[in-house]
């Protein structure tokens, strides 16, 4: 599904360049549930960032489905994302003038698939607990349940792929297993591919895999399953 060749990201120049990520190599495969983990500054965030084509790397080369993203002119990008990519982060992003629901299928609306995705939305809130809530404006609903909202709102339009950046950060113990037990089911039951950044070391248990960082190089536990 995601293939990385000799991958770097630099910030800065001269003197004041940071290298964030050095000669990344790796491949996840459709279906997998992959973590990134490594202490705070290993580069997670920034991995995830330039797998999701939300930042570009300075040199090397990301393929998904076999075609090298980064060919692709900015607006082919941003249509790929739509189309391709589901994305969760641990703030929420929820509009706060729009109810639980209509949140849920903006991204349907950007493609223009309003109505037919208006009942996806509602299936999807289904399964994520939330379909009582669909009228529910996101000041009305808990900091879980808003979170949950945005994993719906990320698979509307079917991605191939789910990024999550420290998706439970943010949330109570309790609601952080929710959450974490939602993407587990969501991968077991329907293949969805998951590439989730997390610090913390209870979450591999719901892996597959994780992928090691430390100062921007994937650690040799990186191909080894948990």
């Amino acid at each position: 599904m995601i293939r990385v060749n000799n991958l770097h990201k630099i910030y800065g120049h001269g003197t004041a360049a940071t290298h964030a990520l050095s000669s990344i190599n790796l491949e996840i495969k459709a279906g997998e549930f992959v973590a990134i983990m490594g202490r705070s500054g290993s580069g997670k965030s920034t991995l995830l960032h330039l797998l999701g084509l939300l930042d570009t790397p300075t040199n090397g080369d990301i393929l998904i489905e076999g075609k090298s993203i980064l060919k692709l002119s900015e607006k082919e990008r941003g249509r790929f994302r739509l189309e391709k990519l589901g994305y969760v982060f641990q703030e929420y992003s929820l509009l706060s003038e729009m109810t639980v629901l209509e949140n849920v299928y903006i991204p349907a609306m950007c493609l223009g698939n309003e109505n037919s995705y208006k009942q996806r939305a509602e299936e999807l809130l289904q399964m994520v607990g939330l379909g009582e809530r669909a009228k529910h404006y996101p000041n009305e609903v808990s900091g879980g349940e808003q979170q949950r909202t945005s994993i719906a709102r990320a698979l509307i339009n079917h991605p191939k792929i789910l990024f999550a950046d420290e998706p439970t950060a943010s949330l109570d113990i309790n609601s952080a297993q929710v959450i974490l037990a939602l993407f587990k089911k969501l991968n077991k039951e329907t293949g969805q591919t998951i590439v989730m950044v997390t610090h913390e070391p209870e979450d591999r248990k719901h892996v597959d895999r994780i992928i090691w960082l430390s100062d921007g190089l994937v650690g040799k536990e990186a191909t080894e399953p948990n």
